[in-house]
C-alpha cells in the first residue's frame, strides 16, 4: 500500500513549525487512540500512521531527508532483511515508549486509565546508532549484501538483561506493589479527582535490584560487538539514511533496543560519474578517429559496452546507452549512460605531421559546417595522418 505523505497525515504544511507539528500530532493520537477506539482496527492504523509521520517531522535529521527524498528517505520495508523504514513496522509499545511524554505526566493513563501507555515499564530505551555504510556503483545499481561489524551496547548475556545477579535478585517494589504507578485521590471543588503517576521509587519498573549482576552492574547491558547482515536495495543515493529497527544500542535493563541508522556513502568510480539516475563518461578520441569514424569500447557499471562513433563526429556529441545507468529506489525506472565525446588535438608534431595538415588547412571541407564535397580523396589522406599519429 503507498504511504500518504507525512505533512498529508499530520495536516501541517512543509513550512510548519516543531511545535505545530506536535501539536497536530497530540490531536490526532487523542483522536485515535485505542483506549477510546477499542477494537478498531482502522484507528489503531491511523494511530499508528500519525506516529510515524512525528516520528520523522519532529527530528531535524530525518525530516530534512524526507524533504528530499520523500520516503524514499528513511526507506525500505521489512522485507529488505530486517525491517527497514522510519519504523521497520511500528509497533504500540513503541509508541507509547517514545512519544507518549509529549501528552504530559501519563496523560495516557489519566484519560483512559492505563491503556496501551501506563502500567509497569521496562527500563531505559537504547539509543539508536547512526554509521556510514560505503557503496560502489555495481553495489547500488544491483543491491547488495553487507557484513559490517558494529561496536555497540549490547545485552548480557549472563543476566539475559535483567540487570540482577539471579531471579531471587529481583524484589517487587512496595511502594507501587509492581504496577509501576502510583495512584493518588485529591479533593477538590468539582469532587474528588484521582490522578495516576510514575512509581518515583521504582521510576515506573515496578520492580527494584537487591544484587546486581557481576558483569553489567545492573545496566542489563555490556558493550560490546555484533556482525550485522545487511541486505540493501538497488537504487539508494550517497546521504540517503536507511533505518533498521531494533538493531542499535542495547537498552537498559530490558528496555527496547534503539534502532540502526545507515547512511549511504556513494564510492567514487574511476571512470564513471554519477548525474541522478544516469551515469556519464567521457570518452577521448584522437582527430583523425573523429573524422575517420571507429569503434570504441566503453567502461560501463556492469562492464564494458561497444559503441560506434561515426564518420564526422564533433567534439562534445553525446551518446546514450539505454538502461545502463542507476535504478530508481523502489520503482522500475532506471536512468542511462551518457557518453560525452571528448576530440583530443595533439600538441607536439613532427615536421611531417605538421606538413600534412599544412595542405588540408585551407581546404573547404575543413571550414568549421562545411560538407564532405571531396570526402573520398581526403579520407586516403587521412588514412596517412591517422598512420602517423600512431
Amino acid at each position: 500500500m503507498t504511504k500518504r505523505d507525512y505533512y498529508e497525515v499530520l495536516g501541517v504544511g512543509k513550512s510548519a513549525s516543531a511545535d505545530e507539528i506536535k501539536k497536530s500530532y497530540r490531536k490526532i493520537a487523542l483522536q485515535y487512540h485505542p483506549d477510546r477506539n477499542p477494537g478498531n482496527k482502522e484507528a489503531e492504523e491511523k494511530f499508528k500512521e500519525a506516529a510515524e509521520a512525528y516520528d520523522v517531522l519532529s527530528n531535524p535529521d530525518k525530516k530534512a531527508q524526507y524533504d528530499r527524498f520523500g520516503h524514499a528517505a528513511n526507506a525500505g520495508s521489512a522485507g529488505y532483511g530486517g525491517g527497514y523504514g522510519p519504523q521497520g513496522g511500528m509497533r504500540m509499545e513503541d509508541i507509547f515508549q517514545n512519544f507518549g511524554d509529549i501528552f504530559g505526566n501519563d496523560m495516557f493513563g489519566n484519560m483512559f486509565g492505563g491503556g496501551g501507555g501506563g502500567g509497569r515499564r521496562q527500563g531505559s530505551r537504547g539509543a539508536n546508532l547512526r554509521i556510514k555504510l560505503k557503496m560502489d556503483y555495481g553495489e547500488i545499481a544491483n543491491g547488495a549484501t553487507k557484513k559490517i561489524k558494529v561496536k555497540k551496547h549490547v545485552t548480557c548475556q549472563q543476566c539475559t538483561g535483567s540487570g540482577a545477579r539471579d531471579k531471587n535478585s529481583v524484589q517487587t517494589c512496595n511502594t507501587c506493589g509492581g504496577s509501576g504507578q502510583v495512584r493518588r485521590v485529591q479533593n477538590t471543588f468539582l469532587g474528588q479527582m484521582q490522578t495516576v503517576t510514575t512509581c518515583p521509587t521504582c521510576n515506573g519498573e515496578g520492580s527494584a535490584i537487591t544484587h546486581k549482576c557481576g558483569n553489567c552492574k545492573g545496566e542489563g547491558r555490556v558493550y560490546g560487538e555484533e556482525t550485522l547482515s545487511l541486505d540493501i536495495p538497488a537504487g539508494v543515493q550517497d546521504g540517503m539514511q536507511l533505518s533498521m529497527h531494533g538493531r542499535g544500542n542495547a537498552g537498559e535493563r530490558g528496555g527496547p533496543p534503539g534502532d540502526l541508522l545507515l547512511v549511504i556513502e556513494e564510492e567514487k568510480h574511476e571512470s564513471l560519474t554519477r548525474r541522478d539516475l544516469d551515469v556519464v563518461y567521457q570518452l577521448h578520441i584522437s582527430f583523425p578517429e573523429a573524422v575517420l569514424g571507429m569503434q570504441a569500447e566503453v567502461p560501463t557499471i556492469d562492464g564494458k559496452a561497444k559503441i560506434k562513433i561515426p564518420p564526422g563526429t564533433q567534439s562534445g556529441k553525446i551518446f546514450r546507452l539505454k538502461g545502463k545507468g542507476f535504478p530508481a529506489f523502489q520503482s522500475y525506472e532506471r536512468g542511462d549512460e551518457l557518453v560525452e565525446v571528448n576530440v583530443w588535438s595533439p600538441q607536439n608534431l613532427s615536421n611531417e605531421e605538421r606538413d600534412m595538415l599544412e595542405k588540408l588547412k585551407n581546404s573547404p571541407n575543413f571550414k568549421p559546417g562545411a560538407n564532405a564535397r571531396n570526402e573520398r580523396d581526403e579520407r586516403g589522406f587521412f588514412d596517412k595522418i591517422k598512420d602517423a599519429f600512431g
